[in-house]
């Protein structure tokens, strides 16, 4: 049966309200949390960009719900052994509830520190031999690693949990599905694609859990959530791999100009109908996703979790 949970978007919220959308995620019935992993937001509407890790633990002293990054990109902006110490400790703090979702990245995020931005071949390269560095020291073992694109030497982690933390591999193309089949303990996609659900299974995924998510905007006035989502999040509407590729959030406003209100209106759930809702989480769960995380865009943020509480949540767990 699918999960439904609820996903904290540190661009657009600041750590203390992550904390409190977390309570009430709880108290409305949501069943895990996810959390998106970002040094800049897309664009400065969002305006936050918060430390995950310090997020994670705050996390874990006010929910008892699972938590999941969503995702890390363990490859550039901090090295994987010290990937591996934040994601065991977070287990640790969690009590074995943490899974660590990684991806290949976005220039936004991990140009930084003025490394090279690869291609997406290298990228991909680069996480696979990651995952396998941090692998290596959830054993709890000392570990010496001397690859291609990293070197770890004499490293031990003192601070892990009593099982390794699952490491979910996110994708949206068919290598990248390929590559979490291969090597990943779950699949992370964003479309109810059925198809790249498949793929993922048939690359050695297997019965493993597929995580995927989608961003809503509730609200009594369905032109005024068009408008919100417009301001807030136009960036989720640009094609193919700016997202991936773009350096600066003014960059990522400079190219939203392209994306119009209707463009939003056709993509996004936007206002209170039950039924739309329903259907676009639904979607998820009916192309074989085990897990579905929704977003909240905008303030209204007691009112969707009342709305999912009463509304939502009890016909997606029905099936009505």
């Amino acid at each position: 049966m699918t999960r439904f949970g609820y996903f904290l978007s540190s661009e657009e919220f600041a750590p203390r309200d992550l904390l409190d959308q977390a309570r009430m995620a709880e108290e409305a019935g949501f069943q895990a949390l996810a959390i998106s992993d970002h040094f800049h937001p897309w664009n400065d509407e969002q305006g936050e960009g918060s430390f995950v890790w310090s997020m994670i633990g705050a996390l874990s002293q006010v929910t008892s719900l699972p938590i999941t990054t969503l995702v890390t990109c363990p490859t550039v902006r901090m090295h994987p052994a010290l990937n591996a110490q934040a994601a065991a400790t977070a287990a640790v703090l969690t009590g074995g509830g943490f899974r660590f979702g990684v991806g290949s990245g976005e220039a936004l995020n991990e140009h930084i520190l003025g490394d090279d931005w690869p291609d997406a071949d290298v990228r991909l390269e680069m996480l696979e031999e990651a995952v396998d560095v941090v692998r290596k020291l959830f054993t709890g073992e000392r570990v010496s690693h001397r690859g291609t694109h990293y070197t770890v030497e004499n490293a031990r982690l003192y601070t892990v949990p009593e099982e390794p933390v699952p490491v979910y591999v996110s994708g949206f193309g068919p290598r990248a599905a390929d590559l979490a089949g291969r090597i990943g303990d779950g699949f992370v996609t964003m479309q109810p694609d059925a198809s790249i659900v498949e793929r993922f299974r048939k690359a050695g995924g297997g019965d493993k859990p597929v995580l995927g998510g989608l961003k809503v905007c509730w609200d009594t006035d369905r032109q005024r959530a068009v408008k919100t989502v417009h301001r807030l999040w136009p960036n989720e509407q640009l094609p193919g791999e700016l997202a991936q590729l773009l350096p600066t959030p003014e960059h990522f406003q400079q190219a939203s100009t392209l994306v119009t209100e209707e463009m939003i209106a056709d993509a996004v759930v936007c206002g209170d109908d039950t039924r739309e809702h329903v259907d676009a989480v639904a979607a998820y769960a009916n192309a074989g996703f085990d897990e579905v995380y929704v977003n909240q865009i905008g303030s209204d943020q007691r009112q969707f979790f009342d709305f999912y509480r009463t509304e939502i949540l009890p016909r997606l767990t029905t099936g009505s």
